[in-house]
């Protein structure tokens, strides 16, 4: 019985550590910082709609949906094919569930329960927004760090980043990371602000996966 019991332990440790191994490294989150000023003889990039989109996923313990946001406009401003500065406006009516088929009902239920007052709150804060404000190499990556702003609440994230310049075209990209929704006070199912939620709680952390591409002014 013994060995059963450790045989059993060792195979649930396992599969935790695995489930943790897999998940993105959570963005560092500091408060709100001055915006990033490039200099005068930075250049302009707006920010194309068609081809710029946040992949988001979520998590629960019986499994996660995932999806993409638009990002609708923006700017970013570069010197030497480096970031200076720029802001980017998400559109939060834009929400798309990727993981459940458009004709099946689940994928309505859950695009509207993103949007409703518990949780996104889309018809009081249709957009979202990021502004930046630093660039820095730490580890041999390359850190964005911006402020986000969700539901009206701002807090500064850092995320790796690689940025291509390609004639009149730059592309950023970041690597796939996490924030947790709580600190942007996105309530619904969240262990830190209900209790007694049993196995029928969201987990805080959202995996993200931002692509930005932009056009020479």
């Amino acid at each position: 019985m013994k060995t059963s019991f450790l045989k059993i332990f060792t195979v649930v440790a396992l599969i935790a550590f695995t489930g943790c191994k897999d998940k993105a490294k959570e963005a560092e989150t500091t408060s709100t910082e001055e915006a990033a000023i490039a200099e005068a003889t930075a250049i302009a990039y707006a920010v194309n709609s068609d081809q710029s989109m946040i992949e988001w996923k979520g998590f629960k313990p019986t499994g996660s949906h995932n999806g993409t946001i638009s990002i609708k406009e923006g700017k970013l401003e570069l010197n030497d094919g480096a970031i200076e500065s720029g802001n980017f406006t998400i559109d939060m009516n834009s929400i798309v569930v990727a993981d459940i088929p458009v004709e099946d009902e689940g994928n309505a239920k859950l695009t509207g329960h993103l949007k409703n007052a518990d949780f996104f709150n889309v018809e009081a804060f249709p957009t979202a927004s990021f502004e930046v404000t630093g660039i820095a190499t730490a580890d041999g990556k390359t850190m964005l760090s911006g402020n986000l702003t969700i539901k009206e609440k701002t807090n500064n994230i850092s995320f790796p980043v690689t940025t291509e310049v390609n004639d009149n075209v730059v592309t950023l990209k970041s690597e796939t990371f996490s924030i947790d929704r709580s600190k942007w006070n996105v309530e619904y199912g969240s262990k830190s602000f209900f209790d007694n939620l049993g196995d029928k709680f969201i987990n805080d952390d959202m995996e993200m996966k931002v692509t930005v591409t932009a056009e020479k002014i």
